[in-house]
């Protein structure tokens, strides 16, 4: 079991597997040059699953796989399958933007891929372009309907934007209803490299707009889920991932390693401690060592807050929010 500072269990580990991504979303990585780091500064698949075993090992028992844009590292199936038949009970996610989904859906559900994460900030052609700077909703909407058609398990990540898509909220609600998978807001989470004038939504102001058309009750966070449950009156669940919270961070059992090595104890802060040396040399004990290191220096929670929002300094697309 792998216990941090504040005596949580953390059992989640978030594997960025690529820096790169085909959008340059105006809350992520907007004005970031098409370029990515050298393939040799990166772990290999190998390497990294030499890590996850451990962590398996350790008490980890759920992975997702982030970006920058996962589907964008190729072979990404074949280590889906190295984990899966690792630990068939690890509970396998993805986190994607879907607009590669259409052509590997089925390789990755027959790879033991589990649950899907899509980003889908908008409904409107002009409106996702204008967030995602690339024409993209026709592309991610077949990539939602191919997940859902190979049995993948999906949810639908929504970023609301002051002024831009913040009008969409209840559309993407009943879009999200109509196919029965849950919704979730996430709060925009102020950073150093976003565009300067964003202004995203609070949980309660997204609320507001949803109870215009809809009785909601609250359900709560359920585990250590970052997500704040509700449902209507007609039994549709919803969630808010909503970090300017106080209690946000109480339950956190998340780490996180990068394509190149680094383990990173909170999105928020810039702390990290690289395991390249460690997993290139087989040395998996020193890995673990590291972890834990990690893990004791966890913070206890980040700086975002309704009163008083920091921005960080920390580039999401390194990863995976």
């Amino acid at each position: 079991m792998l216990i941090d500072g504040f005596n949580r269990e953390v059992d989640y580990l978030r594997i960025s597997v690529t820096e790169r991504c085909n959008f340059r979303c105006q809350y992520c990585m907007p004005d970031k040059p098409f370029s990515w780091k050298p393939k040799e500064n990166l772990l290999s698949f190998e390497d990294m699953f030499l890590f996850v075993k451990a962590g398996i090992d350790e008490g980890i028992k759920k992975i997702r796989i982030t970006g920058g844009e996962p589907l964008l590292r190729e072979d990404l199936d074949k280590f889906i399958k190295m984990i899966h038949d690792y630990d068939s009970s690890v509970d396998l996610a993805l986190t994607t933007n879907a607009y590669l989904l259409p052509k590997v859906a089925q390789k990755l559900k027959d790879a033991g891929l589990k649950r899907v994460n899509i980003s889908l900030d908008s409904l409107k052609p002009e409106v996702a372009k204008q967030i995602a700077q690339k024409d993209v909703l026709k592309d991610v909407l077949e990539g939602i309907d191919k997940a859902i058609e190979v049995g993948l398990k999906v949810k639908i990540n929504m970023v609301p934007l002051k002024g831009i898509n913040d009008n969409e909220i209840v559309d993407i609600l009943e879009f999200c209803k109509q196919r029965d998978i849950e919704v979730r807001y996430i709060e925009y989470m102020e950073n150093a490299i976003a565009k300067d004038d964003l202004k995203g939504l609070y949980g309660r102001e997204i609320l507001t707009q949803i109870e215009r058309k809809h009785i909601v009750s609250k359900i709560g966070r359920i585990g250590s889920s970052p997500s704040f449950s509700y449902k209507t009156k007609d039994g549709y669940k919803f969630g808010m991932i909503d970090p300017h919270k106080h209690d946000f961070c109480e339950t956190c059992n998340r780490i996180r390693l990068t394509a190149e090595g680094f383990l990173i104890p909170c999105l928020y802060f810039e702390d990290a401690m690289s395991i390249k040396e460690a997993v290139k040399n087989k040395d998996i004990q020193k890995a673990v060592e590291i972890l834990k290191i990690v893990l004791k220096n966890k913070p206890e929670k980040n700086k975002w807050s309704e009163d008083d929002t920091e921005t960080s300094s920390r580039a999401f697309y390194e990863t995976g929010g």
